[in-house]
């Protein structure tokens, strides 16, 4: 353990008598006996918007033996769909915005992408197996809930801490599961135990999963070897889609009366993880995690405090589908890629009742995240056909420094039984700051410390950056009766560009361009000192109609209209020196990988969410049955172009029929997505066809043990995934192939309770 996280781990122990001493002296005597801390009492529930969601353990149970991609769990919801990457890695998007547009909160930490390549996005620290609940929040996102983001928010966390009940003594509880997929061969186990007396609660759990490369529906490409490699591939496996995965925690967990004190380590280690769609694959990704949640309830309302702290070391290079040999010669090396990214977060937030109408939200925000991106040079011999990349170590992004400071307020007034309103304003600052940076030689990438190179050109510039940016979201609910329900929002939403956005710098490398590229479309990048915050400007509305508990049945229609200023979109890169992708027919190419930079346009987008449950049988021969359905429509342009956003998903839908009987539960789900033909044609992004799938899900309960039993994908049916991207899974990497989606897969997982 270094320095540093000793010191993290010691402030935390030491920190913890104090504060729970604190918290008890303000205990009342009148409330000495133990009971369940609330976290949100029902009336904050109740004015959540109509488009946000809420997912508990039951909803997500039988999902997670079909995935270990925690992202996968959103699929389905209302606006929501993913980007696809690595195996435990996908990027969710809400309404066509994604990744860093949105705030994503895993246990109430911040975490950030730290790679050129996005390969360890926040979702991907949690395994399914260990998520209890997620929450969605779309369209008109509350300013308590939002920060930093344009999209949305998406909160996931693990199950609350559990205690002895009155009178029980000690307390132990937990639960083991195993699962297998077909497709991929992926397997995988998970394991989690509690001991716990009325005051003290301790946890651990742990899970691990692989899989080997998965297979198409139907051929794609011709069977062979991937060019300059030794490794076979048949004609429908996709390329650099395997993975393995480990995550372990342990927590501590104190309550007396209304107050919490939670202590979480957690340890993530990903050995490998292949990307079809990227040029790189994830060679290791080790994360330490510290978290400490403080939560109390008071006559006067809530108060909860957390800090955070995550270190994570990542690394790049060819998996064996990508490694190949160059000229005569084996590279062993490959392509070293590492980053360190560390960050450390502290929020305090209050619910303040103030009267029988009145409640007050009040919260600041720290987060500082500090990354080095760098890439050692290749030994001069292996490299003599590279020679851009033997000599000195590349820096990418030397001491990068995004520094976020946020105080928010948010009133919520229920004027009468029928009108609800809530009024809030966010303020940030964004303080970002790079230091200098070099290529891999002189020769090819000019003298670091002369202005008129390469890096030395960026060097030879301020680089500090800081951004005031200011939220607004104001909302507006009419129930006219138990059946109806209609909701209006309004919302001024920022977000500041990420360092890779703004610093990075290599414009004479195509390799270094590529190196760059979080999107999945093959193409390089380079960042833009000058870019500003977007600045989002959304209207929405919802209008739901159901029964009087909202149970039996329901039909939720969410129109909505997004406006982005400063929209972060790109251009393709002009001129340059040497052998800069830049120079050429960059600026005119159709057919191919093409050379962009990030600048600030405007971009436009609007659709519509609909979502509705209803009884079809209720207590027959055969159980209950009831459908399901989601449909989901987002058209997105650039309005300074004229040209569609990349990766916008067509218009598609879920429907399903649930039956339940005793102690079966039997779901036949069919997935319909039109043709993507609206594509981005400054990336030259590729259209693909729609399709129609059928999935059929099956899950069996009793008493402490639960069976899953799926087949996706039931008539194997080949198919482009729209927001797949690129396929790059081996070599050679020639444009025009998008990476298929999943062929059919058969499921079984297996989970005991003890």
């Amino acid at each position: 353990m270094k320095l540093a996280e000793k010191r993290i781990v010691a402030a935390v122990v030491l920190a913890v008598p104090a504060v729970w001493r604190a918290a008890v002296a303000q205990e009342d005597a009148a409330t000495a006996t133990m009971q369940e801390v609330v976290v949100s009492a029902s009336r904050i529930d109740a004015s959540e918007p109509l488009d946000s969601r809420r997912l508990g353990a039951a909803s997500l149970a039988p999902y997670r033996a079909a995935t270990s991609d925690s992202a996968r769990l959103l699929d389905g919801l209302p606006g929501v769909s993913l980007y696809g990457a690595g195996g435990v890695s996908s990027l969710p998007v809400i309404r066509g915005l994604a990744d860093d547009r949105i705030r994503i909160q895993v246990d109430g930490m911040d975490l950030v992408s730290s790679c050129a390549n996005h390969m360890n996005p926040p979702l991907s620290y949690i395994d399914p197996t260990h998520v209890g609940s997620v929450s969605l929040f779309a369209g008109v996102t509350p300013v308590s809930a939002g920060g930093d983001s344009i999209a949305g928010t998406i909160l996931v966390g693990a199950p609350p801490p559990a205690f002895a009940k009155t009178g029980e003594g000690t307390h132990r509880q937990g639960q083991a599961g195993a699962f297998y997929r077909s497709n991929g061969s992926a397997r995988g186990a998970n394991l989690s135990a509690t001991v716990a007396n009325e005051m003290f609660s301790a946890n651990y759990s742990g899970s691990t999963a692989q899989a080997g490369n998965y297979s198409a529906g139907d051929h794609f490409k011709a069977a062979g070897p991937s060019d300059g490699t030794t490794v076979w591939l048949a004609g429908d496996e996709v390329g650099s889609s395997s993975y393995k995965s480990e995550n372990q925690s342990l927590s501590f967990a104190l309550r007396h009366a209304e107050h919490l004190l939670e202590l979480k380590f957690g340890y993530q280690h990903i050995p490998y993880q292949g990307f079809p769609n990227q040029r790189m694959d994830m060679t290791l990704n080790d994360s330490q995690q510290v978290n400490l949640r403080y939560l109390g309830q008071y006559p006067w309302g809530s108060l909860e405090a957390r800090a955070y702290h995550d270190q994570t070391r990542h690394k790049m290079n060819f998996l064996e589908d990508k490694l190949q040999t160059i000229g005569t010669m084996r590279n062993p090396a490959g392509m070293p890629m590492e980053t360190k990214g560390t960050t450390t977060g502290a929020t305090l937030k209050a619910e303040i009742v103030f009267s029988e109408r009145d409640l007050f939200r009040v919260g600041s925000e720290v987060l500082k995240y500090h990354l080095d991106d760098w890439w050692e040079p290749i030994s001069p011999v292996v490299a003599m056909p590279m020679a851009g990349m033997k000599g000195s170590t590349f820096w990418n992004i030397n001491d990068g420094q995004r520094n976020r400071f946020d105080v928010y307020g948010e009133w919520e007034a229920r004027w009468s039984e029928q009108w609800l309103s809530q009024l809030g304003l966010r303020s940030s600052t964004v303080a970002m700051d790079t230091g200098n940076v070099q290529g891999y030689n002189t020769p090819y990438y000019g003298n670091p410390a002369n202005p008129s190179s390469i890096p030395g050109a960026f060097n030879y510039q301020d680089h500090q950056k800081t951004d005031h940016n200011v939220d607004l979201a104001a909302l507006l609910r009419f129930t006219p009766s138990a059946e109806q329900t209609f909701e209006a929002g309004l919302a001024r939403k920022t977000r500041s560009p990420n360092l890779y956005e703004r610093y990075a710098w290599s414009t004479n490398n195509p390799m270094a361009m590529s190196m760059v590229n979080w999107f999945g479309d093959g193409n390089g990048y380079v960042g833009n000192l000058e870019l500003k915050p977007e600045v989002a400007h959304t209207v929405s509305a919802s209008a739901s109609w159901h029964d009087a508990t909202g149970e039996r049945w329901g039909v939720t229609v969410s129109p909505y209209y997004t406006h982005v200023e400063d929209y972060v979109d790109a251009l393709r890169c002009s001129g340059g020196t040497g052998m800069s992708p830049c120079q050429g027919s960059n600026l005119t190419r159709s057919d191919g990988f093409v050379y962009l930079q990030f600048v600030n346009q405007s971009a436009r987008l609007y659709g519509a969410d609909v979502s509705g449950h209803f009884p079809l049988l209720q207590d027959g021969a055969v159980g209950s049955v009831r459908m399901t359905a989601v449909v989901s429509y987002v058209r997105g342009t650039n309005t300074e172009t004229d040209d569609n956003l990349y990766h916008i998903m067509p218009l598609n839908a879920k429907l399903a029929l649930v039956q339940r009987s005793g102690n079966w539960t039997n779901t036949v789900e069919g997935v319909l997505v039109g043709a993507k033909s609206e594509v981005s044609q400054v990336r030259n992004e590729l259209a693909t066809s729609g399709y129609g799938l059928l999935n059929l899900r099956s899950s069996y309960e009793w008493k402490q043990l639960r069976i899953d039993l799926g087949v996706e994908n039931v008539f194997d049916r080949f198919y482009e995934s729209p927001l797949g991207g690129a396929y790059l899974g081996q070599r050679p990497m020639v444009y025009g192939t998008a990476v298929p989606g999943t062929g059919r897969s058969i499921y079984a997982g297996l989970n005991l309770r003890f």
